[in-house]
């Protein structure tokens, strides 16, 4: 049997509809969840809201003219900011702390860094 073009579109209709409503149910859940966030993963707008808290944070520590903050490392996940490293003394600690606490975007502040 000689296939003509209007041959092939029936031959091809079925395996069409096949990928089709297999890969639907697939695509929609890919759709719903893909940037949603959950307790333990960030949404794509809560990853942009922080990393834009982060450099808030960096740089208000890298402004202040008391103390220098070399050695602080800044991790913000959902607001809350984490600040870990090495200071020189108790005040820069607790300086580090204030400065972290009155930055835009900054919901709440874990201080572990350690003293020199």
């Amino acid at each position: 049997m000689k296939r003509t073009v209007g041959n092939w579109k029936n031959f091809l209709k079925r395996p069409i509809a096949l990928v089709c409503v297999s890969l639907a149910p697939i695509l929609a859940g890919y759709l719903v969840t893909g940037c949603a966030g959950d307790k333990y993963h960030e949404s794509t707008g809560e990853d942009i809201d922080d990393t834009a808290t982060t450099g808030r944070v960096k740089g208000n520590l890298g402004k202040d003219s008391q103390f220098k903050f070399d050695d602080i490392h800044v991790t913000t996940f959902k607001g809350t900011v984490q600040l870990s490293g090495f200071a020189a003394s108790e005040d820069a600690k607790r300086r580090a702390e204030e400065i972290t606490k009155n930055t835009e975007g900054v919901k709440d502040v874990q201080n572990a860094i350690s003293i020199k």
